[in-house]
């Protein structure tokens, strides 16, 4: 059987007064009240529309070995000369997991930054990542919410002759990591 919970009126009745007078409150995980009503997960303020952030690094061999083992693609593109010669990228190519993979850095260490997560990709890869490419993950922040820390980006990844390699949208939330 549920047992009541009896709140004072006094108490009731200050919560709606606050309300009224100050408008609705976000509050973060801790119960502070979020600066200007707006989520203060993010380091620095709440990302806006039209924020950019990108990272760049050279992809090398040890990346396909690396990204094997985790994920056990044992693709022959990535590995047998002969297979990816006689294929249409005409070499090896590295595993669209290591090129996606810099988006993954892009938001959990720039932006939106740490205690980000992705909660929807939307990606188009457009061309082949081989080794030795430099490549650039880069995104832009389309919209931030309001009431909830969670951003829509458009991302890219160019390589360093200036091709777009993979291009898309993701949704991120970011949490608090105090």
């Amino acid at each position: 059987m549920p047992v009541p919970v009896v709140v004072p009126v006094a108490v009731v009745l200050v919560a709606v007064v606050l309300v009224v007078v100050t408008g609705p409150m976000l509050l973060d995980r801790g119960g502070r009240v979020n600066e200007g009503g707006r989520m203060s997960v993010w380091r620095g303020g709440a990302p806006k529309p039209g924020d950019r952030a990108e990272l760049t690094r050279t992809v090398g061999p040890d990346d396909i070995a690396l990204f094997t083992r985790i994920s056990g693609d044992h693709n022959p593109l990535h590995y047998d000369e002969a297979a990816a010669r006689a294929s249409r990228f005409g070499e090896i190519v590295v595993q669209g997991g290591i090129t996606s993979a810099i988006l993954n850095a892009v938001v959990a260490e720039r932006l939106p930054g740490p205690g980000t997560v992705f909660l929807n990709v939307n990606w188009n890869f457009r061309g082949p990542v081989r080794p030795g490419d430099e490549i650039t993950g880069a995104v832009e922040v389309v919209e931030a919410r309001e009431d909830k820390p969670i951003t829509t980006l458009r991302t890219s990844v160019t390589r360093g002759d200036g091709t777009v390699v993979l291009d898309g949208t993701a949704v991120c939330y970011t949490m608090s990591l105090d």
